[in-house]
């Protein structure tokens, strides 16, 4: 969980990330290894067509990248990232799950695995992050 002691902790930190959480995404698990976001779907997340918006799914995965990636003494930004929408969500809650496919010195790779409530694959996200501060 890099430096953060608690999960309270971890997300009072990222309560500042405003456009997620004031979008319902929330934090749910965070250690060193992974970071799980998810959010429940309401009528603001959703396009013209009835289907939830490629925006809000990319908006979860990456804060699950953000959480992952991001403590008080360590400072990522995505430097390269991309996306793969798989499948329409069927359910009523999405979950972004992210683990480090490489952790290294100054870069990082992280997958983002998006799913819902029913099981269904809805989206791959791939980062790739620069550190810009370590400890």
């Amino acid at each position: 969980m890099g430096t953060f002691k608690t999960m309270e902790e971890a997300r009072a930190y990222f309560s500042d990330d405003r456009f997620a959480t004031e979008n319902g995404i929330t934090l749910d698990e965070l250690d060193a290894s992974h970071a799980v976001t998810s959010m429940t779907l309401g009528a603001r997340h959703k396009n013209a067509f009835g289907g939830v918006m490629g925006g809000a799914i990319f908006t979860l995965a990456d804060f699950a990248f953000a959480a992952l990636t991001n403590d008080r003494e360590n400072v990522t930004v995505a430097q390269q990232v991309s996306i793969n929408y798989l499948s329409a969500a069927k359910g009523t809650r999405l979950t972004a799950t992210a683990r480090y496919r490489k952790d290294g010195r100054s870069s990082c790779v992280v997958n983002v695995d998006v799913t819902d409530d029913t099981g269904r694959d809805i989206a791959q996200f791939v980062g790739t992050g620069f550190k810009l501060r370590s400890a």
